[in-house]
């Protein structure tokens, strides 16, 4: 499914506690992973969820990342309901591009299957800026948005099922 395919999605309402999500980010691209970063902040609001953002350096930390803020000390419970990923990786001259990307995607799924957390992955892997610019636009073609909107999914079937 392309972006210009994919269907508008309503935000879910979940019952229970307001959800509490934790965003990482990696930056690189500022002004895309920006523009990701408000579709979770509007996703985050029209749920009632609360937000906390961290920042890392690439796409490459963020399943470590991920895993460490899994492994977190509950205070008393668990910190966080559901997790948000952005990042954007776009191809260059090399293929370091490849690497990433495979190892970035590869790790945040081993995590996933294993643990069964809830997670929504806004990393773009693109070939070109205007792809990513496309995909962090303030529209419904937002990856931000539809990240956080996958992950309040999850949290939502974890809540229903008895995991959270």
């Amino acid at each position: 499914m392309s972006t210009a395919d994919a269907p508008a999605r309503e935000t879910i309402r979940l019952d229970g506690p307001a959800p509490r999500l934790l965003l990482i980010q990696a930056p690189y691209y500022a002004e895309i992973v920006g523009g990701m970063r408000a579709g979770v902040e509007r996703v985050a609001a029209e749920a009632g969820a609360t937000l906390e953002v961290v920042d890392v350096a690439g796409a490459y930390e963020l399943p470590a990342t991920l895993r460490m803020a899994l492994n977190a000390p509950p205070n008393p419970a668990p910190r966080w309901d559901a997790f948000v990923l952005l990042g954007c990786v776009i191809r260059g001259e090399t293929d370091h591009y490849d690497h990433i990307c495979r190892e970035a995607m590869s790790g945040v799924m081993q995590i996933s299957a294993e643990t069964g957390a809830a997670i929504g992955c806004g990393l773009l892997t693109v070939h070109t800026e205007a792809q990513a610019i496309a995909r962090s636009r303030d529209d419904h073609h937002n990856k931000g948005a539809e990240a956080a909107q996958a992950a309040l999914m999850q949290l939502d079937l974890r809540r229903r099922w008895g995991l959270a």
